[in-house]
């Protein structure tokens, strides 16, 4: 397949994957908000977050290396966000450990888990290609789908315990999860800018 054509397809599918992850956010973030979960506010956020990494590649895939380089670093700080917004709501939950909604919860998170399984899929060949950009939104989707799992989880162990815990910890880890992937992306475009870059 030629670049122009790899291009085209590379498009087509990306957007696509914001597509179904800003539709998904719209559909995890008022469940959230209606049982008061942190793993799925954490979630929502970071379809959102998803969303913006996959339009903000639509708009530099017709950049320079160096200047998709540049914005991969960039992409790198947008990943933190959920993360931040998940320790606010965490301590905030630390306070008043209502549990949420086992089945909501649960049937949430399973949605989530096939909107991210799709999105993998539909990256999955085009991860190599267009560089840290791309990179990042398939690990995005990737640990996403690994997040969903523990929400179904959590959600379980909820429903037999009726504790907070179980949804506070997911959440967390989340969190945890996010930032790693921001490392991963943030050493890849600078590994590309440096190539890029002239030497003095």
């Amino acid at each position: 397949m030629d670049q122009t054509a790899s291009d085209g397809s590379l498009r087509r599918v990306v957007a696509l994957v914001a597509a179904l992850n800003l539709g998904y956010f719209g559909i995890e973030f008022a469940v959230a908000l209606a049982i008061g979960s942190v793993s799925l506010f954490a979630d929502s956020i970071d379809f959102l977050e998803d969303a913006s990494i996959n339009l903000l590649i639509l708009l530099a895939l017709g950049f320079t290396l160096r200047m998709r380089a540049r914005v991969g670093m960039g992409l790198a700080a947008i990943i933190l966000v959920p993360g931040l917004a998940t320790l606010w709501m965490a301590w905030e939950k630390f306070w008043t450990p209502v549990p949420p909604e086992p089945v909501l919860l649960s049937l949430a998170g399973a949605g989530a888990l096939a909107v991210n399984l799709a999105c993998a899929l539909l990256l999955a060949r085009h991860r190599h290609h267009g560089g840290s950009l791309t990179k990042a939104a398939f690990l995005s989707a990737r640990n996403d789908a690994f997040a969903n799992v523990a929400i179904v989880g959590a959600g379980l162990v909820t429903a037999a315990t009726l504790s907070a815990w179980p949804d506070l910890i997911v959440g967390l880890a989340i969190a945890a999860v996010n930032a790693d992937a921001a490392r991963e992306v943030w050493e890849e475009a600078r590994e590309e800018h440096r190539a890029e870059t002239p030497e003095a």
